[in-house]
């Protein structure tokens, strides 16, 4: 069974941002691929007049989540 998580790299240890589906002592073959934030992955593929630094406030802020609670 093969997923994807993103981690948190602490002190020379990932921490996973959720539990693993995983049994303890289990060995896994990990990938690391740094996490690219969605304004930089995809600038310039549409034109736009806005400031790069608040285009990244409106689209990975968590006060901009479509699901946050009201």
């Amino acid at each position: 069974m093969a997923f994807e998580v993103e981690a948190t790299y602490e002190n020379g240890v990932l921490r996973p941002d959720q539990p693993l589906p995983l049994q303890e002592h289990e060995r896994v073959r990990v990938s690391v691929k740094p996490r690219i934030d969605r304004v930089n992955e995809s600038y310039g593929r549409i034109p736009q007049t806005i400031d790069p630094k608040a285009l990244d406030y409106l689209t990975n802020s968590p006060d901009n989540s479509p699901w946050a609670e009201e």
